[in-house]
């Protein structure tokens, strides 16, 4: 692959080192392959002295494509482990931008779709760091449409609802739920199914609502279980589902809207 980063301005001579000021970029990286990301990402990567990256996103890529001597450091969440807290990761952003480095949130997704970029900013200007956001690719969109699913389709779903699996499933959430012409994705929700599924069925979803988990989107080892709300639980447990994944539950979902596919669940990507 062409690498897209730009070559780093020289920074040299005791005048600079007096002189520089530090500053916080939040990245979105989006779903994975660091060619999805946009060019002004890879330019300020370029330019990064600290990188702070997420689990998810194209951190190993992006490693390799970074010059010598920056650091890289790993703050990852993982389902029920979080090592370091977030206002560590505030705390690290403002620390090293005050000690004049260029400093490089490298988010997932985008940096303000359940990301937490929103609390980063605040805690960056209530430091007097100077703070920016470049928006990236979200999984909410786009692992769905790496296994053939379009969060909205004419005639078919006209609207669409992001849901923090983590969360409470709110009223707004089930009545999206109930209703045909949304599209509702859920974002790390995988240990939450049984929860959500029960609850929909409680609030009079129709257990026939078609339902598809899309694992590990745009990867190599991509792989989209298909079912229906009703037996989504006991088809994810059956295939033995596991994060990273993204929920969609809509009749955009159902199989064959746009993909052709011969079995219920279990679909592989080539």
């Amino acid at each position: 692959m062409i690498s897209l980063f730009r070559r780093r301005r020289r920074r040299t001579g005791t005048t600079f080192a007096a002189t520089r000021v530090g500053r916080v970029d939040l990245i979105g990286g989006g779903p994975g392959p660091a060619d999805l990301m946009t060019l002004r990402a890879h330019r300020l990567l370029a330019e990064a002295d600290v990188v702070i990256a997420d689990r998810l996103g194209p951190t190993d890529e992006v490693r390799a494509e970074l010059r010598p001597g920056v650091r890289v450091i790993d703050v990852g969440k993982q389902p029920g482990h979080h090592p370091v807290p977030q206002a560590q990761i505030n705390a690290l952003l403002v620390a090293h931008a005050r000690a004049g480095m260029r400093v490089v949130r490298l988010k997932g997704g985008d940096p303000f779709v359940l990301g937490r970029g929103g609390e980063e900013v605040l805690a960056c200007e209530a430091a007097g760091v100077p703070v920016t956001v470049t928006p990236g690719v979200s999984s909410a969109i786009s692992v769905p449409q790496a296994a053939g699913i379009p969060v909205t389709h004419r005639g078919v779903a006209s609207a669409l609802h992001v849901v923090n699996g983590q969360g409470p499933f709110t009223e707004s959430t089930l009545s999206s739920l109930a209703d045909a012409s949304v599209t509702t994705v859920v974002l790390m929700g995988v240990a939450a199914l049984p929860r959500l599924v029960m609850s929909a069925l409680q609030h009079g979803v129709s257990a026939d609502r078609p339902v598809a988990i899309v694992e590990n989107g745009h990867a190599p080892q991509q792989r989209t279980v298909r079912s229906t709300l009703g037996a989504i639980v006991a088809d994810a447990e059956e295939a033995a589902v596991i994060n990273p994944a993204v929920i969609v539950i809509g009749d955009v979902a159902r199989a064959g809207l746009l993909l052709p596919t011969a079995s219920q669940f279990a679909e592989r990507s080539a």
